[in-house]
């Protein structure tokens, strides 16, 4: 892959002009919109979230981050960005609640642009997995991360970033912005403490990865990573990420900084190899779409060329997923038949 510099002037990027969405046809089904020939709607989304709404009572909210575990477990919402960008929202879409492991496709793009896929994959593997997103999986005898998807691999991939200090998080931060043309995103600053004072396994990898060469510096490269996890969102922003990385990396609203196939062909495989842990086979199988979840309860997936979504319900399955997420969007991709394996 092509090595991209990664501009500076992200970290203050306004935006003043925007350029429309190209339509590339490939038939004549795909002339409308998908938001016309799918028929979605806000009364749809609204159907398969109340048909969905009570699997919160079969989940667990997240609790081995106390801050996370304060979240009210009926709280959901489902929102959608279609093809020509529009957004639909239903539930509780105003509710914020924290990233987690979504953070990690962020990082893994700035990263890339920044160092390029060879130079960051040296590093890592591109591998599944049949263990759960914190476990040490090879660390103690190859020595690499399975893929940047799991905690090892994301630490490793956050530390990649050039800078010093807090530079690389706030280069997450302002990528979060950027695609989801949304300024007002912050981390929260409780939820990172939490992190930082429970996060002892994360830190045992950040030090098998020290004392195995692949990591430099010394914990404020940890500390971004505890951050970026932290960093609020809602399901709305989740849609966008979908959306992002369902177009070659162009926004919703058309702008196309950061437009590249290679980077979006990149993350969207990531995303249906290990997005889901140890449940992404089976998702794979039900689900087919390139998806990614965090402890927080979001989920975003990726619709390639087509939509993206962005689901939220903070009870969680025994993987991690959130459970009442994992089903809205089941629902939606049966509904419309939205699996890449048709």
């Amino acid at each position: 892959m092509k090595q991209y510099t990664f501009p500076t002037i992200l970290l203050s990027l306004t935006l003043t002009c925007f350029n429309p969405i190209n339509q590339t046809v490939f038939g004549q089904k795909t002339t409308q919109s998908v938001s016309n020939s799918l028929q979605l709607t806000e009364k749809t989304l609204t159907n398969i979230l109340e048909k969905n709404r009570m699997y919160y009572k079969q989940g667990k909210v997240a609790d081995y981050i106390p801050e996370l575990g304060k979240m009210q477990a009926d709280k959901i919402a489902f929102s959608i960005v279609d093809e020509k960008g529009k957004i639909i929202n239903v539930g509780d879409a105003n509710q914020k609640f924290t990233i987690q492991s979504i953070s990690k496709i962020i990082a893994l793009m700035v990263a890339v642009t920044e160092k390029g896929e060879k130079n960051v994959f040296e590093k890592m593997g591109y591998f599944g997995t049949d263990k759960p997103f914190n476990h040490f999986a090879n660390l103690e005898t190859t020595g690499k991360p399975l893929n940047p998807m799991m905690n090892a691999g994301a630490i490793l991939t956050t530390s990649i970033i050039d800078g010093e200090g807090e530079i690389p998080f706030q280069k997450i931060l302002a990528m979060v912005r950027y695609i989801t043309k949304n300024n007002s995103i912050d981390y929260n600053k409780s939820v990172y403490n939490s992190e930082k004072e429970t996060g002892h396994r994360n830190r045992g990898m950040f030090y098998l990865m020290k004392n195995n060469g692949l990591i430099e510096g010394n914990e404020e490269k940890l500390d971004n990573y505890f951050k970026q996890c932290s960093i609020e969102i809602t399901a709305e922003d989740l849609a966008k990420i979908g959306y992002f990385f369902a177009h070659q990396c162009t926004r919703f609203d058309g702008d196309t900084t950061y437009k590249n196939s290679e980077v979006s062909q990149l993350i969207q495989s990531q995303m249906l190899t290990a997005g889901m842990y140890e449940f992404s086979g089976e998702y794979s199988r039900t689900v087919g779409l390139p998806s990614k979840s965090g402890v927080g309860g979001g989920i975003t997936v990726s619709v390639p060329n087509k939509i993206g979504i962005g689901v939220f319900s903070p009870a969680l399955d025994e993987h991690g997923n959130s459970l009442a997420g994992y089903h809205m969007i089941l629902d939606l991709v049966k509904q419309y038949n939205l699996s890449l394996f048709q």
